[in-house]
């Protein structure tokens, strides 16, 4: 069981990398917040750990969730991923991910201030799991799954939030909360949609945006997208760096003339490879604005 269950992180969900992310998506929201309510002196435990392993956790469970719900569909267009060839079986899966959510629970329980927060993001977690109990309806519907499934990115953002302004006694409800609920549902959302944009050439069986759509209006409306999004995180460290603000305008520039070199000629390359590129640069540039400012001060 332990073997099959390493094949399938190293495939579907590289553990480290994961983990890394889950303390980047904690991390930024939370010390963004605090250095924009002028917090400079941090009272750093394991709650914050805590925090950052439970986004790690709740992305690992909607991962393996996935793949229940799609096992069917996976088993005819990607015979060859872990559960579906039958190299990992969903036993495995299930034992692992019952252990996962009951040690998440308890560590949130005892540990983490926000527990009715935690439990809407899992509840909405189980909700999408079961396809809001209309997997017919859904499932047909790229669109419907989309609008259905994508603010759980927001909610698990609100429950970073909700840790930050209840430990540090801040008012919950901010211009710069709801800034930052919004900066990574954003990036979420366009990666979803760009990785199912493909050249017309490409196109399977496989339902995508570029299928229902066009390729053109699938890419031009991410490339909207791209831009609304960075501009939350220009209200968000405005006050505290512009040398980030310059470094975000001139990244989300490459990527524009990604997005229209990809719209002249979509077989040159993936543009969710670009999406990718340019989604660590900007969440890089964003959390190093963090010990700059800690060091240096306003910019």
């Amino acid at each position: 069981m332990f073997q099959r269950l390493s094949l399938y992180f190293k495939e579907m969900y590289p553990l480290l990398p994961r983990l890394a992310l889950g303390l980047i998506i904690f991390g930024e929201i939370h010390f963004i917040i605090l250095l924009n309510a002028g917090i400079r002196t941090f009272h750093l435990g394991p709650q914050e750990l805590i925090g950052s392993f439970t986004i790690f956790s709740f992305l690992l469970w909607l991962r393996i969730a996935d793949d229940f719900k799609d096992y069917e569909l996976d088993c005819r267009l990607f015979p060859e991923r872990p559960l579906p060839s039958g190299r990992v079986h969903k036993k495995d899966l299930a034992i692992f991910v019952t252990l996962l959510i009951t040690i998440t629970v308890l560590l949130n329980l005892y540990y983490m201030n926000n527990f009715p927060y935690f439990l809407f993001l899992y509840l909405y977690g189980t909700l999408m799991s079961l396809w809001f109990f209309s997997k017919k309806k859904i499932q047909k519907s790229l669109p419907l799954a989309l609008v259905t499934h994508n603010p759980v990115q927001m909610i698990m953002n609100v429950y970073i939030i909700s840790f930050t302004c209840i430990k540090y006694r801040l008012p919950l409800i901010t211009w710069i909360n709801f800034l930052a609920a919004w900066t990574l549902y954003f990036p979420a959302l366009i990666w979803e949609i760009a990785r199912k944009i493909r050249a017309p050439k490409d196109e399977t069986e496989y339902v995508t945006y570029s299928r229902l759509f066009g390729y053109c209006k699938a890419t031009q409306f991410i490339l909207l997208l791209t831009w609304v999004d960075i501009l939350t995180n220009f209200l968000l460290v405005w006050n505290l760096n512009k040398f980030t603000v310059l470094a975000l305008f001139l990244n989300v520039s490459w990527m524009s003339v990604k997005f229209l070199q990809f719209l002249k000629d979509p077989t040159q390359f993936a543009i969710v490879d670009k999406v990718e590129r340019y989604t660590y640069i900007q969440e890089s540039l964003m959390l190093l604005t963090i010990p700059v400012y800690l060091l240096f001060g306003k910019i």
